[in-house]
């Protein structure tokens, strides 16, 4: 492939990392993780609501990673909260769970912005083969974006930092039922029961940083070079040729 195709290549690399970086930086920071419904349980058993009737007990929330709202409803009109897990949530949540989220989100803005700089190296500069060139490309998209060409860097990267975020949260809200904790929040009269459950911009975002790694790997292949530790058909032949000489 030409050098000046190589470098469009990389450049669309570059952009789609810097792109995804602050498409990460934002969604870290804002409270549209997840949007939830949810039952008052209490005042619809005391009057026997059904049908239609139920909707003035629903009540909903949207929430990120740092602070939220939300419209409590128990038959005697909309109660709008906010809250903020730090350090409102700290005895509520999961916290490892949830400062892993943050971290691993952390992780992989600096990793995108590291693998941004390469790709814009590659494309300007002088590429050096054991570092900046394609094999730390590879690496880097791997680390951040789970592209595993070869089995072997199975053992040494457990997963890649945008699928453990995805991963992480979405076991904190499933699991651990952190929507309802959220809702029973210092309501001791009514008690609540979560309804539905759906994801919304920011964790979204997170999966297409994920792709966004995927796509960049490809793009590295479509520029010519091959994956780590590939070996052409013809050397394999010459070593079996070699092999059966001695």
């Amino acid at each position: 492939m030409p050098n000046q195709q190589k470098k469009v290549i990389f450049c669309m690399a570059g952009v789609l990392s810097f792109t995804c970086a602050l498409g990460v930086v934002t969604a870290l920071g804002t409270p549209l993780w997840i949007k939830a419904t949810f039952l008052c349980k209490t005042g619809a058993l005391l009057v026997n609501a059904s049908g239609q009737e139920l909707d003035k007990f629903m009540g909903e929330m949207q929430y990120g990673l740092f602070h939220g709202e939300g419209v409590r409803q128990c038959g005697l009109g909309a109660r709008p909260f906010r809250f903020s897990f730090f350090p409102d949530f700290l005895k509520l949540i999961p916290v490892s769970i949830h400062v892993n989220v943050i971290l691993f989100s952390t992780i992989l803005i600096l990793l995108t912005m590291v693998g941004t700089a390469f790709f814009m190296y590659n494309a300007f500069g002088k590429p050096f083969e054991t570092l900046h060139g394609p094999l730390g490309l590879y690496l880097l998209s791997f680390i951040s974006g789970n592209i595993c060409p070869n089995t072997l860097f199975v053992p040494s990267i457990a997963g890649s930092c945008g699928c453990l975020v995805m991963i992480l949260f979405a076991s904190e809200v499933k699991i651990h039922h952190l929507s309802e904790k959220i809702a029973n929040y210092k309501e001791g009269t009514y008690a609540y029961k979560t309804q539905s459950e759906k994801y919304t911009t920011s964790f979204w975002v997170i999966f297409i940083c994920f792709f966004v790694h995927f796509l960049n790997g490809l793009l590295i292949r479509l520029a010519g070079f091959r994956f780590p530790f590939a070996k052409s058909k013809d050397t394999e032949t010459t070593n079996v040729a070699v092999d059966l000489m001695y």
